[in-house]
């Protein structure tokens, strides 16, 4: 059953006695924001890019890969911190996230891989899912497309599969890529996938999936939410925070949206970003996600500014802000740089570093990290990113 939006209203304002939600400010819990490069090997071309990080126990694993243009990734590779961060192994290839050749002469590889750590397994789910090039570059007549995953336990990969969804609305595509998951105390995953069919806009929906150390199946789906703008919606990515279910999600009519859900399932219609004074958040097809901490629901995005007015798609610098849980507002005067903006985003854009395609991690009650591998198409390089946020206040999540 849906949940109703007079029930979400005064749900929701339950939740902020338990929640901790004090005041408009970012700052009773933000106690500091450092930006750390990530030293990573060299490469002949391109640069390092999605870094994504879980917690595996006191080490850090995170997924990493090459780009050498436009949606052209390379090889998946992971590494390992055993110092909070502060260094890391030798970036090792995932072998089973590698590219094969398919009988029609296509490289199809992976990419957008999320990993987060299955407690009730002890395994590490690594998801992303399929991509095609021809040649030496992406090819633009994709074939159908899908999840895949890897899973690593015991410092070993298991083999490359597919995660199965025989559903005729995702006949072109369906997809969790570069989404948030969230595990339930039994060990289900509620995650969510944008799908659609081929030259049609996308719909994104609720999933709940069974994970039981080695194949990753879904159980159910929810309902479709649409915008016939563009691509449609694009890029999903689910919290849970107050004893409900939260969803943002990419758009391309210059928004980013947000739905609501008591199961994590059946979401009620997605409203667009908007600040706390009813502006609308400006932003430019790229993703969102969530900082989550057991006292307060954060935000992190890109959006237009006066700094960044010619960036592509003002994909720098990447910013957070806290979210209002009863109207889905975010908080304007708790917004924060996470990620600096790096040169000229008026006079020498093209020489900019975009951002955008980032991971979230609860490091510990203390620390949470946002990873991103920033990268110039001009010159076709960047740097790995971790900004180190410090809690004021433990956060019972991590």
């Amino acid at each position: 059953m849906h949940l109703s939006r007079r029930r979400f209203l005064q749900g929701s304002a339950a939740i902020l006695g338990s929640a901790g939600l004090q005041g408009a400010s970012a700052e009773g819990l933000l106690a500091s924001i450092e930006k750390q490069v990530i030293k990573a090997p060299p490469l002949p071309k391109g640069t390092w890019f999605h870094p994504r990080v879980c917690m595996v126990g006191e080490r850090a694993l995170m997924t990493v890969q090459p780009i050498m243009g436009s949606d052209h990734f390379g090889q998946v590779h992971c590494s390992t911190s055993a110092d909070s961060g502060q260094s890391w192994s030798e970036f090792e290839p995932v072998q089973p996230l590698g590219w094969l050749r398919d009988a029609d002469g296509l490289n199809e590889g992976v990419c957008d891989v999320t990993p987060e750590y299955h407690s009730q397994t002890g395994s590490v789910l690594a998801l992303g899912h399929n991509v095609f090039y021809r040649d030496r570059g992406f090819y633009r007549d994709q074939p159908a497309r899908w999840p895949v995953y890897a899973v690593w336990k015991d410092g070993r990969w298991g083999p490359r599969r597919r995660l199965q969804w025989d559903d005729p609305r995702g006949s072109s595509i369906y997809s969790n890529n570069c989404g948030q998951r969230h595990v339930l105390p039994d060990g289900d995953v509620i995650m969510s996938f944008t799908f659609g069919v081929k030259d049609k806009p996308r719909f994104v929906c609720g999933v709940r999936c069974r994970f039981d150390g080695s194949e990753l199946r879904v159980l159910e789906t929810g309902n479709a939410l649409s915008n016939p703008v563009g691509r449609g919606l694009l890029e999903p990515s689910v919290t849970s925070f107050g004893g409900r279910f939260y969803m943002t999600i990419r758009a391309e009519d210059q928004r980013g949206y947000v739905a609501v859900s008591d199961n994590g399932i059946h979401y009620e219609p997605q409203q667009p970003w908007t600040w706390d004074d009813g502006e609308p958040l400006i932003t430019s097809t790229t993703q969102q996600h969530w900082l989550t901490h057991s006292d307060g629901l954060f935000l992190v995005y890109t959006r237009r500014d006066a700094q960044n007015e010619k960036v592509i798609r003002w994909r720098a610098p990447l910013w957070v802000a806290r979210v209002d849980p009863r109207t889905l507002h975010l908080i304007r005067s708790s917004e924060r740089v996470l990620l600096p903006l790096v040169g000229d985003g008026v006079k020498a854009a093209e020489l900019v570093p975009i951002m955008g395609n980032f991971g979230v991690c609860n490091v510990n009650a203390r620390e949470s990290w946002v990873t991103d591998g920033s990268w110039c198409p001009k010159t076709n390089r960047g740097e790995l990113q971790l900004a180190r946020i410090r809690w004021a206040r433990p956060n019972a999540l991590a």
